[in-house]
């Protein structure tokens, strides 16, 4: 296993409240779910234009996922492009779908030596063909690799999501319906709901992101900014879930 010790966390952060540090390595989230907020304030900050924000964001993403395959999470599920987004200005939703591309592009170079499944979550059809292309084959090629995997939503809703379900549920004929049934129709439907909600940059709310997915995720909030968001933020967010009893709809151990 390749999480920290406690040891290791405590040297790197002296004087930290305990419940800071991951403290079990048994009982980390198998899915983590992340609303990567707080790009444009970022940039703002510095004098910046929002597109710096976004770049040192994509950095910020590829950080994480490198980190939560290191501790042994298996799903990271990002919200980097909503269907609400298109509202943003003509330059700055250039300027991201160009970051995507390059993405896309590192990860179709990276893919032996990272060796983590990409899927993508939302509706690729409003984007430019050579966008729809690599979004496609870096499902396609790696499909192939069973360990974590990083699914990126793209044009995504999660009311959208629901409709397009329930489309599909009709569409088929189904004669009954239920929670377990229904979930397959999601876009990640193959895999389990979240455990751990993290929205970086001190909003506090959902945003209409996995709505039905997150129905029992634990939600962690942090005034931090996604750019600054790193390992040590991670940990703090971990550490948090950990000391949290999930009873979903029990009495609990109390």
């Amino acid at each position: 296993m390749s999480v920290r010790s406690k040891t290791d966390l405590a040297g790197e952060s002296q004087g930290l409240p305990r419940h800071e540090h991951i403290e079990e390595t048994e009982n980390l989230p198998r899915h983590i779910a992340v609303i990567m907020d707080g790009n444009g304030r970022w940039a703002k900050k510095r004098g910046l234009p929002r597109t710096a924000g976004h770049s040192a964001g994509a950095d910020s993403f590829r950080r994480a996922a490198r980190y939560c395959q290191k501790l042994g999470i298996e799903y990271l599920t990002v919200y980097a492009f909503s269907t609400e987004n298109w509202k943003r200005p003509a330059d700055e939703v250039a300027g991201i779908m160009s970051l995507l591309e390059k993405y896309l592009r590192q990860a179709l170079r990276d893919l032996e030596k990272e060796r983590v499944r990409i899927c993508i979550f939302g509706d690729l059809s409003p984007f430019a063909p050579e966008l729809q292309t690599l979004c496609r084959e870096c499902m396609e090629r790696s499909a192939v690799y069973t360990g974590a995997q990083v699914n990126i939503c793209l044009n995504y809703g999660g009311r959208d999501e629901i409709v397009r379900a329930a489309k599909r549920w009709a569409a088929d004929g189904c004669p009954e319906i239920d929670e377990a049934g229904f979930s397959g129709y999601m876009w990640g439907g193959h895999i389990p709901d979240p455990d751990l909600l993290i929205r970086p940059g001190g909003e506090k709310r959902i945003s209409n992101f996995l709505l039905w997915e997150i129905a029992y995720a634990e939600l962690y909030f942090s005034d931090v900014l996604w750019p600054d968001f790193d390992e040590k933020e991670f940990d703090k967010a971990i550490a948090a879930y950990q000391h949290r009893e999930r009873r979903f709809g029990d009495v609990g151990k109390g």
